[in-house]
């Protein structure tokens, strides 16, 4: 569900992003024997990053292409995931099922956007791992989420923005999910963890183009810009010369 190639969109210096090496979607935990053939054979796929958290992927188990011997598993959760206590008598801790629930944001950029720049703030480290992961020179690499619209729609944006890509671009390819909602929705009402986020679907955010606008105009004012906030954490300038000669045709 939800699964496209970025590749074909334009970058400020007139080139393309290539295609067939960057691709997103919605989790894989439905796909069929036909489907894993396409991904690894004809789509050349090597690497998954997973951005769900340990519980997501606990609950759920593995997807059909996490046994292909061919293929990379990169669990990279954009939040930070529960771990036990190593205190004998501290109380028990509430399960966490899917963490977003109890986070509230009031701010003047609005919840949405807000909590998007907060997996900035939160998981640096796997952002980092998951944008050298998709610079890997062999295959490509899709990332997913649960969705593939807000952790997935965050790192590919940040991805295409270290390559060059429009912002248009960038914010038009987020805002495509948008048609897809109705068949993602469909999709997570089959799991009984995601049963909460689709019993309202009129209340799951909208992923316009202007949202995501606003996130990386929110990285610019916070951060100084996409480069500027991955060399705070560890990105060097081979970094980027990789990623942009992976991405760019």
């Amino acid at each position: 569900m939800n699964a496209r190639d970025v590749g074909g969109m334009p970058t400020m210096d007139g080139r393309r992003i290539k295609r067939g090496v960057l691709l997103r979607s919605a989790n894989l935990q439905h796909l069929t024997e036909a489907d894993v053939r396409q991904l690894v054979g004809r789509l050349n796929v090597r690497r998954i990053v997973d951005l769900r958290t340990d519980v997501e992927v606990d609950t759920t188990g593995p997807s059909p292409v996490h046994n292909v011997p061919d293929v990379t598993i990169h669990h990279l959760s954009l939040y930070p995931d529960a771990r036990p206590s190593l205190d004998p008598d501290a109380p028990a801790a509430e399960p966490v099922i899917v963490p977003w629930h109890a986070e509230k944001f009031v701010t003047a950029r609005g919840p949405i956007v807000s909590s998007y720049l907060r997996y900035l703030e939160r998981r640096p480290d796997s952002i980092v791992a998951a944008l050298r992961a998709i610079a890997e020179p062999e295959g490509a690499t899709l990332v997913h989420c649960a969705a593939g619209k807000d952790r997935t729609g965050v790192v590919v944006a940040l991805a295409l923005a270290v390559a060059g890509a429009s912002r248009a671009a960038i914010a038009a390819d987020y805002a495509v999910t948008e048609s897809q909602l109705g068949a993602i929705i469909a999709h997570l009402a089959k799991s009984e963890l995601y049963s909460r986020e689709v019993n309202a679907p009129e209340t799951v955010p909208r992923p316009t183009a202007e949202v995501m606008l606003a996130v990386l105009d929110g990285v610019d004012e916070d951060f100084g810009g996409v480069l500027a906030w991955l060399a705070d954490h560890g990105w060097t300038d081979g970094d980027t010369e990789r990623l942009r000669t992976k991405l760019l045709a």
